[in-house]
């Protein structure tokens, strides 16, 4: 499985996904978080169908640090269930994952997490 992941969370406000993205990035959870929107989102919540503007999160990121990450988005987030979840990255350019890696490298390490990858 790929060490480097892609989480993807949806917020209600551009502010909303501002914050989390200065926070992820702040605490080294995250390399890069590119926010997207308004995009539309359609879904079922408590029995009845819901239509909604929200913003789209995609933080660069590595599997260790997945679990803070995502323990940093629930915090934040103002939804009852956000939606986190990683995808792999299962290739990409050498020197963007080895930037990836050393963004955030040092804070999984520091979580108590395997070594991330190294050259």
């Amino acid at each position: 499985m790929s060490q480097f992941v892609q989480v993807i969370t949806t917020v209600g406000s551009h502010g909303e996904a501002e914050r989390i993205a200065a926070q992820l990035v702040d605490d080294h959870l995250a390399a890069c978080v590119q926010i997207v929107g308004p995009v539309n989102s359609t879904f079922r919540w408590e029995e009845a169908i819901h239509h909604s503007h929200e913003w789209l999160c995609l933080v660069k990121t590595t599997r260790d640090c997945f679990p803070a990450v995502e323990r940093q988005i629930r915090a934040m987030h103002s939804y009852d269930l956000p939606e986190i979840i990683a995808v792999p990255i299962v290739a990409g350019s050498s020197d963007y994952l080895t930037w990836i890696d050393r963004m955030v490298g040092a804070q999984a390490a520091a979580l108590g997490s395997s070594p991330s990858r190294r050259k």
